[in-house]
């Protein structure tokens, strides 16, 4: 049974992606946030494939970090799954935070990204 604060969230979620569809060009960077860790994924809706994924269960991420679930640890992933995403070619995404507000870990994961290279 999902609390009334996830059922808010995710209709939040499916709210954004009305308007918010990735494609070949310009991928869409989807963010997932639980209480202990986070995974990231880029998709091309056009698609329907998942081009890369990542989380701070990952082995390169985690050996980095001390918990996976504090700010810190979100920057680190943003660093890590934008600096794959340059060596696959991906410069230009669209940011789906998931319905989360744009604070916090959400904001930490964007400007480490952005600083490591992605545009969005």
């Amino acid at each position: 049974m999902l609390s009334i604060k996830e059922h808010k969230r995710i209709f939040r979620h499916e709210r954004i992606r009305k308007s918010m569809a990735g494609t070949p060009g310009r991928p869409r960077l989807c963010l997932h946030r639980s209480l202990n860790n986070l995974q990231a994924q880029i998709i091309d809706d056009s698609s329907g494939k998942i081009i890369l994924g990542k989380s701070t269960l990952a082995k390169d991420v985690r050996s980095k970090l001390k918990t996976g679930g504090n700010v810190n640890a979100a920057a680190v992933l943003g660093e890590a799954l934008a600096g794959e995403a340059k060596t696959k070619g991906i410069t230009k995404v669209c940011f789906d935070r998931g319905g989360y507000l744009y604070h916090g870990r959400v904001k930490a994961f964007a400007e480490a990204a952005r600083k490591a290279g992605l545009e969005f």
